[in-house]
C-alpha cells in the first residue's frame, strides 16, 4: 500500500485542521509530505483508525513509525488521567491489534506487557494476534490467563474467536470446553456464539454436536443455516444437507449466495442433477447467477453431475471469469475424458491473456497421460518458470506425473531432487513413476527413504509399492506391504490394491494362488479384480481359468470389451480357433464395441496417431513399405509373430 493513498484516505476521514479548540481528545502533529499544508492533527480516535488501516494492508512499516510518534506524543499512552484512560487503552488495542495483524508477535508481546491497563478487548487481540498466526499453545494459555485472572471478564467475542481457530478435530476438546462455557456464563443465547460452536463442530468433524447445537438455538439467522447445510455438505452428509436448504427455503429466512454455494456443493457430493437444475432456477430468479463464484459452482454441479454441455453453456456465456471458473471447466473436461479439448481451452486462455494460477497449472498438468505430447509439457514447464511457480507443491506434483506419464523418466527425478521440500504427495508421486517405468527396486529404495524423513504413507502410497512389487516379482515382499497396510498404519485395502495383488500374483505365474486369494476375501470382488485374474490368464495362457474370470467379469461388466478381447487372446495362443470365433461373435451379438486402439509418436513438436489398418496418414504409402521391409527381415531372421496379440481375423482362417 502506497503511504499517499493512506493519507488520502484518512483525510477523507478526519475532521479539518481547524477542529474546535474545545475538543477533549488530544492531539498529535505528523507532518504530511503529500498535502499542501505543512502539518495537520490527529486525535486518539484517528490515531486508532490509521492504526487499523496499517493492520488490514499489512503496513509494518507505516504502523511501527506511527508507534515511533505516539511513543514521543505521551499523552497519546498517559494511563493517569482517569478522563483519558478509555482514549488511552483504544489506542493501545489499536497498537497490538497492528502488530498482531502484521505478524509481528513479538512486537505484539511487547505492545500487551507494557499494557498499564487493560480491557477484555486487549485480551481478544492478544488471542486472536496468537491463533491467527498459528501459535495455537500461547493463544490458548493466554486464554487460560484471562480466565483465571478474576480481574477480567471474557466476552462473545472472546468465544467466537477461539472457537474459530477450532478447526481440527485435534481441538475438539477445546471446542467442547467453550461449549461447556457459554453455558455457564449465559451465552447460550447469542447467536454468533452458536454459529461459531456449529462451525467449529463440523471443522472438528463432529456433526452430531454441531445438529445438536443447531436444534437447541431458539433464534437462527442466515449464517446459522448456512453453517449446517455448509458443514453437512463439507462433511459429506450431502442428503442432509439438501433437506435442510429445503426446509429452509420454505421458512422466514432467506438464503444468501453462501446458501446456495453450499447447496451446490452437496449436488455435486450427490450428482443429483435435477436438484441442481432447481438451485439453478432460484439463483437465476434471484439474479445472483452473475456471480462468479455461484457460476464456478454451477459449472462443477453440472460437470460432475455429467451434463458437460450445461457447464460449458455456463463458462461461455459468462461475462467475465476468473482462475477458479477457468480451474472448474478444465477440471470438468478432464473427468469427462475430454482431455485434448482441457489442453486447448487452456492453451486458449494462456494466449488471451488471462491469470495463470498454481492451480490452473496442476490441473492441466494431471490431463497428461502417454500420448500427450512432452513437447507442450516442456512448454508449460517453461510457463511455470517465468510465472516463478516452481516451488509451489502442487505444480511440482503435477510436472514429476507428467514426465513420467510421458516417458522421460530422467525429468521427473530431476524435478523430485530439487525440491527444498517434499510432501507426502511429491514422495507419492515418484514412487508411483520409478514403478509405472518398471523400476520396483528404485520405487522401494524410496519408499524407505520416505520413512526414514518420517513421512507417514497413504493407500496411494501402498498402491503404487504393490505395482512395484508386481513388475520385479517379489510376491513375498507385496503381500508383506498388503498386511502392514492395516495392522501399522491402520489403512483398508481397497478393491485397487487386492486388483495388484492378483496382478502381481499372476505375473508371477502364481495362477491358482491368486485364485485362492481371491476366493478369501471378505468383500465381493469387483470388476478390477477379476479382470488382473484374466489378464495373467492371458498372459500365461491359461483358458481353463481365463474362461472362469472372464464369466465373472461377463456377469459384473456385461458392457466391458474386456473379457472378450482377453479370453479371444488365449484361445489364439492355444490354437483355438473356433472358440475364439464363438467369443468375438458374442461380444458384437451383446453390441458390445471395442474401442480402437491407437499408437502414435512425436516428431518435431508433431503427434503421429495410427490405427489399425491406418491409411489416413499423408505419408502412409512410405510407412507400409518400410513396414514390409522391416517385415521381411525379421522373418528372414527367424521371427515368429505372436499370435497371443491377434485380436482381429476373418472366421475362415485356420491353423
Amino acid at each position: 500500500m502506497k503511504p499517499k493513498w493512506l493519507f488520502q484516505k484518512l483525510n477523507s476521514y478526519l475532521p479539518s485542521c481547524s477542529s474546535p479548540p474545545y475538543s477533549p481528545l488530544k492531539t498529535l502533529i505528523l507532518q504530511n509530505p503529500f498535502s499542501e499544508t505543512s502539518n495537520f492533527a490527529l486525535n486518539h480516535v484517528d490515531v486508532s483508525f490509521l492504526l487499523s488501516l496499517c493492520g488490514r494492508e499489512g503496513n509494518l512499516f507505516l504502523g511501527s513509525s506511527l508507534h515511533a510518534s505516539i511513543i514521543k506524543s505521551f499523552g497519546f499512552l498517559d494511563g493517569n488521567d482517569p478522563n483519558n484512560l478509555r482514549n488511552v487503552i483504544v489506542v493501545w488495542n489499536s497498537l497490538l491489534s497492528m502488530y498482531s495483524r502484521c505478524g509481528e508477535l513479538r512486537e505484539a508481546t511487547k505492545v500487551f506487557d507494557h499494557m498499564l491497563v487493560k480491557d477484555t478487548i486487549s485480551w481478544n487481540s492478544r488471542i486472536s494476534g496468537l491463533l491467527n498466526n498459528g501459535d495455537f499453545e500461547m493463544g490458548f494459555r493466554v486464554f487460560k490467563q484471562l480466565y483465571e485472572s478474576g480481574i477480567y471478564q471474557f466476552d462473545q467475542a472472546t468465544l467466537t474467536t477461539v472457537l474459530t481457530a477450532c478447526d481440527k478435530p485435534e481441538f475438539c476438546c477445546v471446542s467442547k470446553m467453550i461449549h461447556s462455557l457459554v453455558f455457564l456464563y449465559g451465552y447460550e443465547r447469542e447467536i454468533t456464539v452458536g454459529n461459531a460452536l456449529i462451525t467449529s463442530y463440523f471443522r472438528c468433524e463432529r456433526c452430531s454436536l454441531a445438529m445438536r447445537v443447531f436444534d437447541e438455538m431458539s433464534e437462527k439467522n442466515v449464517v446459522t443455516w448456512t453453517a449446517v447445510i455448509s458443514g453437512l455438505a463439507q462433511d459429506q452428509f450431502y442428503e442432509d444437507s439438501l433437506k435442510l436448504f429445503g426446509n429452509m427455503h420454505g421458512g422466514p429466512v432467506a438464503p444468501n449466495s453462501l446458501t446456495y454455494l453450499s447447496s451446490l456443493t452437496a449436488c455435486s457430493g450427490l450428482q443429483a442433477i435435477r436438484e441442481g437444475r432447481q438451485i439453478h432456477g432460484l439463483v437465476l430468479k434471484l439474479g445472483v447467477d452473475y456471480d462468479l463464484c455461484i457460476e464456478s459452482s454451477l459449472m462443477d454441479m453440472y460437470s460432475k453431475c455429467g451434463s458437460l454441455e450445461d457447464a460449458w453453456k455456463i463458462f461461455e456465456s459468462a461475462e467475465e471469469f476468473d482462475e477458479v471458473s477457468v480451474t472448474v471447466i478444465l477440471v470438468g473436461l478432464a473427468q469427462n475424458g475430454f482431455e485434448e479439448e482441457s489442453v486447448q481451452v487452456f492453451v486458449k486462455t494462456v494466449k488471451n491473456g488471462v491469470v495463470i494460477d498454481p492451480n490452473m497449472i496442476s490441473v492441466i498438468l494431471g490431463v497428461f497421460c502417454s500420448d500427450t505430447s512432452l513437447a507442450l509439457g516442456k512448454q508449460i514447464h517453461s510457463l511455470i518458470i517465468k510465472r516463478s511457480f516452481g516451488s509451489n507443491y502442487f505444480v511440482n506434483n503435477g510436472l514429476i506425473n507428467m514426465y513420467s506419464k510421458c516417458g522421460d523418466l530422467g525429468d521427473s527425478i530431476k524435478i523430485f531432487s530439487r525440491m527444498p521440500q517434499r510432501n507426502l504427495v511429491a514422495w507419492n508421486s515418484m514412487i508411483a513413476a520409478f514403478a509405472r517405468h518398471g523400476n520396483g527396486s528404485r520405487a522401494l529404495q524410496l519408499y524407505e527413504e520416505m520413512r526414514l524423513e518420517g513421512v507417514q504413507p497413504t493407500d496411494v502410497t501402498f498402491l503404487s509399492l504393490l505395482h512395484a512389487c508386481a513388475h520385479v516379482g517379489l510376491v513375498e515382499k507385496g503381500m508383506e506391504f498388503l498386511e502392514s497396510m492395516a495392522k501399522d498404519y491402520g489403512i483398508r485395502p481397497r478393491m485397487e490394491h487386492y486388483a495388484c495383488v492378483v496382478d502381481m500374483m499372476g505375473r508371477a505365474g502364481l495362477l491358482n494362488e491368486a485364485k485362492e486369494f481371491i476366493e478369501g476375501l471378505l468383500e465381493t470382488p469387483g470388476v478390477l479384480v477379476w479382470q488382473a485374474l484374466l489378464g495373467a490368464c492371458s498372459i500365461h495362457g491359461n483358458s481353463e481359468m481365463g474362461k472362469y474370470a472372464a464369466n465373472q467379469l461377463f456377469m459384473q461388466a456385461p458392457e466391458s470389451p474386456a473379457p472378450y478381447i482377453l479370453l479371444a487372446n488365449i484361445y489364439s495362443s492355444e490354437g483355438r480357433w473356433t472358440e475364439r470365433a464363438r467369443t468375438i461373435k458374442k461380444m458384437k451379438d451383446m453390441g458390445v464395441t471395442k474401442e480402437t486402439g491407437i499408437s502414435w509418436i512425436e516428431i518435431e513438436k508433431d503427434t503421429h496417431s495410427f490405427v489399425v489398418e491406418d491409411r489416413m496418414h499423408p505419408h502412409a504409402k512410405i510407412i507400409y513399405g518400410v513396414l514390409g521391409e522391416l517385415f521381411k527381415l525379421m522373418t528372414d531372421e527367424g521371427y515368429v509373430p505372436d499370435k497371443r496379440s491377434i485380436l482381429y481375423y476373418s472366421d475362415n482362417v485356420k491353423e
